[in-house]
């Protein structure tokens, strides 16, 4: 399947007000942000950065929608409405769903590998913040508003702020979703001790 055809399919599939493959090509922000981003991902990866800045910039001014040329977008991807946020080592695979004013964004701290991960099927819901190198599991859902800083586990619901699992496949078992936040706080106080120690030794 190509790629306009399977990103209209998509479009069909997961909102009920697209009538047709027209108005979708023609009216919605999201297909002209994502096409265009193909091509200054293609510019990006053969080394002419300045013109792929240039590109993405120019559709952000027509899209409201700033998707960086160096982010890695797969097939089937549905970014809804727009003014969203996708930042330079972003993933986004197949199937995820971007409702409007989400960001996938960095925190300012880290280097390389700095922005989310989103895998396949995940949906982030309106407003979202998604915040630095951290992952959003496979088939994972994420609450409008919510502000996400460590990893969400596949097949789970988080809200709030910070976000907190509230249903595990999409039931709400208290000692599960206990379980899983004691090593989310874990692994995420671990985390920040390691980065601030390199950046301590950093500027030594």
């Amino acid at each position: 399947m190509g790629w306009w055809k399977e990103t209209i399919e998509i479009v069909k599939k997961n909102d009920p007000a697209a009538r047709n493959s027209l108005e979708i090509i023609l009216t919605y922000p999201g297909i002209k942000a994502l096409a265009a981003h193909r091509l200054s991902h293609f510019l990006w990866q053969h080394g002419f950065k300045l013109l792929a800045r240039m590109h993405s910039q120019f559709w952000r001014f027509w899209t409201q929608i700033e998707i960086h040329p160096g982010a890695e977008i797969a097939e089937g991807v549905f970014i809804d409405h727009g003014s969203g946020l996708v930042g330079e080592t972003a993933i986004v695979e197949k199937g995820v769903m971007l409702y409007h004013g989400v960001t996938l964004g960095g925190t300012g701290k880290d280097v390389g590998k700095r922005h989310p991960t989103v895998r396949e099927g995940a949906l982030v819901s309106a407003h979202a913040q998604v915040i630095g190198p951290i992952e959003i599991g496979k088939n994972a859902k994420v609450g409008a508003a919510a502000v996400v800083v460590s990893d969400v586990p596949a097949d789970v619901t988080v809200v709030g702020v910070p976000a907190k699992v509230v249903r595990v496949h999409g039931k709400k078992d208290e000692t599960i979703i206990h379980d899983m936040e004691e090593n989310r706080e874990y692994y995420t106080s671990k985390l920040e001790e390691a980065r601030y120690q390199s950046l301590h030794s950093s500027k030594l």
